[in-house]
């Protein structure tokens, strides 16, 4: 992702933390007046309650604040600040659900007699702020990839479900029914859930366990599909706050530190391109180690014969021998997709050929100087010209001593 694009969502998490702020305070000097004017005991200890919101938004402020530097100290930068306060979230949502259960066991949460409608009014009036803001905030937070958004989001979710628990005591107070107690254990149920959920999403980033398999799969997709790696040795990846971390192991067909140096630029931008918010993409290139070659053979027909012309060859052998005593792996045969191209068709065919990794691509017309030669040697690909008709006489010249090191 470019700079600019993560510059702007992390202003739109730290302004969204904000907002959390302002809707906590909000919420909390609304319900203390309200318990105030109407004397009630629910809604006194519901604005006790979301005071606690108050210090959880200062909390994720702080955390995102500081997430966001890096020093020498911390070269990786805090992005896990952020995952740690989304696990002291939970924990405050565990804390939640403790007290409302608490609370409904000792029936501390009866309210007491009123008969004044507006204040149920005005209690269901702020039942969907919570919900609606929290909403938001999750949305917001999963656009952005930030953990502790989510956190947020969701006690805010818990909060309307506490509302709602102090809005059905005082209409049940109100109708001569006790209902505190039964709906308490219910939304004490969703509340633990949720901080559950939580919990385990910020304690899988702190211990580097956070990637999921589809996402790892993707990226390994991503590395092997490049025509100049050989091999994929190791791929790993974790998440770090709301930014991805990736360190692959990889063998390339070139020797040249700085052509390599190329393939590992390239793997980066691919993967940068496919997915948001990487930090960091490190590549680490170990020695080539092969066990065969693969030539891919120009052909002219599904007999054998060998093409005079590179793009309009119909057909392409591809023969695996073994690089220690010549012997013939596997053989197959695949189909020119770009023979109908009027223009550029070498630089297609070629583009197709390197999708099939070949070691060594053997014509009988020279590549050398042309469009498809330039972009086979950029990956390390040898290009061969031999005046061979058959395949089987290029196979046999390739199993001969010194077949494949030289034209034939």
């Amino acid at each position: 992702m470019p700079p600019d694009r993560e510059d702007a969502d992390g202003r739109q998490v730290r302004r969204v933390a904000i907002y959390s702020l302002l809707v906590n305070l909000f919420l909390v000097g609304t319900k203390l007046y309200l318990s105030i004017v109407s004397g009630s005991l629910a809604l006194r200890a519901d604005a006790v309650h979301s005071s606690v919101d108050v210090f959880v938004s200062l909390a994720l402020i702080a955390g995102l604040f500081i997430a966001s530097r890096k020093s020498r100290s911390f070269p990786y930068g805090l992005y896990k600040v952020e995952n740690l306060v989304s696990v002291i979230i939970s924990l405050l949502l565990f804390l939640t659900a403790w007290e409302i259960v608490r609370e409904a066991l000792s029936g501390e949460m009866v309210a007491g007699p009123h008969s004044d409608w507006t204040l149920l009014a005005l209690v269901a009036a702020l039942i969907p702020i919570p919900l609606i803001f929290g909403s938001y905030e999750i949305r917001e937070g999963r656009r952005a990839r930030s953990p502790s958004l989510v956190a947020d989001g969701s006690q805010f979710r818990a909060d309307a479900l506490t509302a709602s628990l102090v809005f059905f005591a005082l209409v049940g107070q109100r109708m001569g029914y006790q209902l505190d107690r039964a709906v308490a254990a219910v939304i004490a149920l969703f509340i633990l859930r949720a901080g559950w959920e939580i919990l385990l999403s910020g304690m899988r980033v702190l211990l580097d366990a956070s990637v999921d398999s589809k996402t790892l799969e993707s990226i390994r997709s991503l590395i092997e599909a490049d025509p100049a790696v050989t091999s994929l040795q190791d791929v790993t990846a974790r998440n770090s706050g709301r930014y991805l971390f990736v360190e692959a192991s990889i063998a390339t067909r070139t020797a040249d530190l700085q052509k390599a140096t190329q393939v590992g630029r390239r793997i980066e931008s691919r993967i940068r391109d496919r997915f948001s918010h990487v930090d960091r993409v490190l590549i680490h290139y170990e020695p080539q180690s092969r066990t065969h070659l693969r030539y891919a053979v120009a052909l002219s027909d599904s007999g054998g014969q060998v093409s005079s012309h590179f793009g309009q060859s119909p057909y392409f052998a591809l023969v695996d021998l073994d690089v220690g005593n010549r012997r013939l792996i596997r053989q197959a045969m695949v189909s020119n997709p770009h023979l109908d191209l009027a223009k550029g068709r070498g630089l297609e065919v070629a583009r197709f050929l390197l999708s099939h990794k070949p070691d060594v691509v053997i014509s009988r017309e020279s590549l050398s100087g042309k469009g498809p030669g330039y972009a086979f040697a950029e990956m390390g690909v040898e290009t061969v010209r031999t005046d061979e008709s058959t395949l089987s006489e290029v196979i046999e010249g390739l199993q001969s001593e010194g077949g494949g090191d030289k034209n034939f």
